[in-house]
């Protein structure tokens, strides 16, 4: 049997052209799928502003079946690198999903779940933990967050992991008058003490390590009110 004619290349097809078609498909695909984000942002954005508002973020909240106080929201925001509480800008909007990988509803309503998986782990948690604070600076050149927010960020972030640790500190942070609003210092420190110190016995609790005053006072309070109950 004779060897079959190798077959001609064709002329009109360079590699050039063939690297090109190949290089032009990703492309294309980022382009819809960055049409589609956009698309999606403004089915929520104020048209006026040009930003996902407030009632925007109440009515992604509603199509993704998640609370607007949902600890997700929150998460999602930082994952947008998100600036301005209770506001996205399309810029931050794009960072998010595209970070994520989504540019549906029914998308972002599953990442959502897996996004709290990443957020928890212990590399990413704790600058999760200072966006939250930062994230309530609401005026230029704040510096503090008043005490009822801080308590409800300590619930909304904290709880899940230190929950009797949170609840007393709530408890004491609302009885308490020496204090109005805190710093990202005691913020910080909050987290660190819930981390390192034994709980409710606070054996290892040394005053001397430079740990935030108000930190001093919660543990001379919680000791004071552990005995009364001991001797109760």
């Amino acid at each position: 049997m004779p060897r079959p004619a190798k077959r001609k290349a064709d002329p009109s097809i360079t590699s050039s052209a063939v690297d090109s078609s190949v290089r032009s498909a990703p492309g294309k695909a980022a382009t819809k799928q960055l049409e589609n984000i956009d698309r999606l942002f403004e089915k929520y954005a104020n048209k006026q502003m040009g930003l996902i508002d407030p009632e925007g973020i109440e009515a992604l909240c509603s199509d993704v079946k998640v609370d607007h106080t949902d600890v997700s929201i929150l998460m999602l925001a930082w994952k947008m690198k998100a600036e301005r509480q209770g506001y996205f800008s399309k810029g931050e909007w794009r960072t998010g999903l595209k970070s994520l990988g989504v540019h549906t509803v029914p998308k972002l309503k599953k990442a959502l779940p897996q996004l709290k998986e990443k957020v928890m782990t212990p590399q990413n948690f704790e600058d999760f933990y200072t966006f939250a604070f930062k994230y309530c600076l609401t005026e230029e050149k704040q510096r503090s967050v008043d005490i009822e927010t801080i308590c409800e960020l300590l619930n909304l972030v904290l709880r899940s992991q230190f929950q009797a640790q949170v609840d007393s500190l709530v408890e004491f942070l609302k009885i308490q008058k020496d204090y109005k609003a805190l710093t990202m210092d005691q913020w910080i420190n909050f987290y660190r003490f819930f981390k390192e110190i034994s709980f409710p016995d606070l054996q290892n609790y040394d005053a001397s390590q430079a740990w935030p005053v108000i930190l001093d006072s919660f543990v001379e309070w919680l000791k004071e009110k552990l005995a009364a109950a001991a001797n109760s």
